[in-house]
């Protein structure tokens, strides 16, 4: 006899995120191939031109595993975007260095970016968009967020983005 499953009370937020975000990564990728870059390398380059930053900071900030973000700065390095140099703080690590082709590609893409997000959001009312993005922003801006550690204690992961 099959168990009937609970009435759901609550959107499935999660579900509905996901499916977002794969669709805009989807519009982004796609618009951002018009320049040979992608939101992969598109981000990475982004915040390495903010500040020092090590790979590992990167690969935090971008949502990458260490594999991937090798991978990353290796293709960046092979097209000219970016250089590895040893930290001024910690000679141990290395910093991706963004170059003036890096930056201009860059430059070239947040004008594609805010293009691409301007027409997702152009889906909504103005007070709609507003509402919206605040909402996203106060989700973004939680502190911790809870994860299963060894052994299924559960560890707090500050947010890439601090420091």
């Amino acid at each position: 006899m099959d168990t009937p499953l609970p009435e759901r009370t609550v959107r499935d937020l999660t579900g509905m995120l996901v499916q977002a975000a794969h669709a805009m990564n989807t519009r982004l990728s796609l618009a951002l191939a018009e320049i040979d870059s992608s939101p992969r390398k598109h981000c990475v380059l982004l915040h390495a031109l903010e500040a020092e930053r090590t790979q590992s900071q990167l690969a935090a900030i971008a949502g990458l595993d260490k594999t991937t973000m090798v991978v990353t700065a290796d293709e960046l390095e092979r097209d000219g975007l970016a250089e590895r140099h040893p930290s001024a703080t910690d000679r141990r690590v290395k910093v991706i260095r963004v170059t003036p082709a890096g930056a201009e590609l860059v430059r070239r893409g947040e004008v594609i970016v805010d293009r691409v997000h301007g027409e997702a959001l152009g889906e909504l009312s103005a007070g709609e968009r507003q509402v919206f993005v605040d909402a996203l922003d106060r989700l973004q801006q939680a502190t911790e967020f809870p994860l299963a550690g060894e052994g299924g204690v559960v560890r707090r992961l500050r947010r890439a983005r601090q420091g």
